[in-house]
Formats: C-alpha cells, sequence, structure tokens
C-alpha cells in the first residue's frame, strides 16, 4: 500500500516561514519524482515546486522563485519543502505526489515542467496540510 503523508502546515505571519514534510511509504522513492502543489479555495491547483528522482533538476512556479526550496531525502523517503517569506497569497491546501517519468531522466524533468504548468499527472498523492499566512 502506497502513503504519501504531508505535515508541516499551520498560520504564521506575513513573512514568515514554514517547513512542509511529505514521507512516502510502499514505493521506491528513488524511482520518482516529486511535486508539491496547492490549492486554495475557488482556485485551480497549481504546481509550486518539483524535484526529480535522483534530486539533479528542480522546477518551481513563478510565484515562489526565490523564497521556496524542495530537497529530498531518498533513504529517510522524506521530500521537504521550505518556505520562506511567504505572502497571504501563499495560503492553500499542499499536496504531496509522485510521479514516474518514462525511466529517464529527460521525461522527469519533462514531468517536472508540466506539473508547473498545472499539468497534474502524477501517481499517488497526500491528503494535503494547510497553510495558512495571515497579513
Amino acid at each position: 500500500l502506497v502513503q504519501v503523508v504531508e505535515s508541516g502546515g499551520g498560520l504564521v505571519q506575513a513573512g514568515g516561514s514554514l517547513r512542509l514534510s511529505c514521507i512516502a511509504s510502499g514505493l521506491i522513492l528513488e524511482r520518482y519524482s516529486m511535486a508539491w502543489f496547492r490549492q486554495a479555495p475557488g482556485k485551480e491547483r497549481e504546481g509550486v515546486s518539483c524535484i526529480v528522482s535522483d534530486g539533479g533538476s528542480t522546477a518551481y512556479a513563478d510565484s515562489v522563485k526565490g523564497r521556496l526550496t524542495i530537497s529530498r531525502d531518498n533513504a529517510k523517503k522524506t521530500v521537504t519543502l521550505q518556505m520562506n517569506s511567504l505572502k497571504p497569497e501563499d495560503t492553500a491546501m499542499y499536496y504531496c505526489a509522485a510521479g514516474r517519468g518514462a525511466g529517464t531522466v529527460y521525461s522527469e524533468i519533462v514531468l517536472c515542467q508540466k506539473a508547473m504548468s498545472g499539468q497534474a499527472d502524477f501517481d499517488y498523492w497526500g491528503q494535503g496540510t494547510q497553510v495558512t499566512v495571515s497579513s
């Protein structure tokens, strides 16, 4: 049974920081690209950040570049999203997802790029963790 579980959300003031964690079990994590998506009430889900299976390439939405950093530890089956300089517009439910490319690094990079454009072709999803940023 594959499980993807997010944690670390909460309420923070604008300018503050949060660190989201995602633990994936029941799969060989080093075979999957991992992404964070978010969805605010009344808005479509959007890709926030993505990292390929070996951590060698990352992607970020333009709205979060320079403020969020994605990383992974395959041995610990963990993906982390460090969120700094948070803004009220970052308020959303944040989801972690695992997706496989076609077996090449290039396909994983394409998968991550598509995630940033809103295409969410990922295989496994968590239940989400709420991030609320007050002004």
